[in-house]
């Protein structure tokens, strides 16, 4: 069973990291996604904030799953560059983050990602882009 096909079955619990962070899937289609994850306070740096890790890894994680659906069955991804720009911090509540693809190669996948906070407001906390490779499974 595929990834992608686990995700549809399973839900966050075929992630061992959406479980860890909490993390649902609002959506997940081809060429987008939509991730969410409350913030707690075990996620928090030394000073109070979510820690900056957690905003990658949420963007990470919803640009893979835009991704994921354009694949053959026989193919994967890695992440091979990723660049954020922090925007603003987080205490408590719910942070979302989505996911698109700028441009899809044989070979090579540029992707982009924002995380906020408030559903309403969408209030901007990081913003990511990044390159994947597609690999052939074996």
């Amino acid at each position: 069973m595929s990834y992608l096909e686990k995700i549809k079955k399973e839900g966050r619990s075929a992630n061992p990291f959406f479980c860890l962070t909490g993390i649902d899937i609002v959506c997940s289609e081809p060429g987008r996604a939509v991730l969410i994850m409350p913030v707690r306070p075990d996620m928090h740096n030394g000073a109070g904030w979510l820690q900056g890790g957690m905003l990658v890894a949420i963007a990470d994680e919803a640009m893979a799953l835009a991704l994921y659906p354009l694949l053959d069955k026989q193919e994967g991804i890695a992440t091979i560059a990723e660049s954020t720009s922090f925007i603003k911090g987080i205490r408590d509540g719910f942070i979302t983050a989505e996911a698109r693809i700028v441009k899809k190669g044989r070979r090579v996948a540029f992707m982009e990602a924002e995380v906020w906070a408030d559903e309403e407001k969408k209030t901007l906390l990081s913003r990511t882009s990044a390159s994947f490779v597609i690999t052939a499974m074996k």
